[in-house]
C-alpha cells in the first residue's frame, strides 16, 4: 500500500476516498481515529488515504486532477 493523500482532516481523506472509489480504485483511511480522539487538531499523527501500489500513479493524477478543478463528473461517496 503507498500513501496517494494527507489531509488536515479525516473529512477531506474521506472525500478523496469517495473520488478514488468513483473511479474503481480501492483505497483506506488511515488515522482518522487519532482526531477523534483529540478533537480536530492531528496531534500524534497525519489522516492519509491509502492504495495498492499498482494503482498509485492513476490515484495521484485523479486527485490532482480533482484539485484543479478539471474532474467535474466525480461522484463523491463519504
Amino acid at each position: 500500500m503507498k500513501s496517494v493523500y494527507v489531509a488536515q482532516h479525516s473529512i477531506d481523506a474521506h472525500v478523496v476516498r469517495g473520488l478514488l472509489q468513483s473511479h474503481d480504485i480501492d483505497a483506506i483511511v488511515t488515522g482518522d481515529y487519532l482526531q477523534g480522539g483529540i478533537g480536530e487538531l492531528p496531534a500524534f499523527g497525519t489522516v492519509e488515504v491509502l492504495v495498492d501500489d499498482d494503482d498509485a500513479h492513476e490515484a495521484r493524477r485523479i486527485i490532482q486532477a480533482f484539485q484543479s478543478g478539471d474532474e467535474p463528473d466525480a461522484q463523491l461517496e463519504a
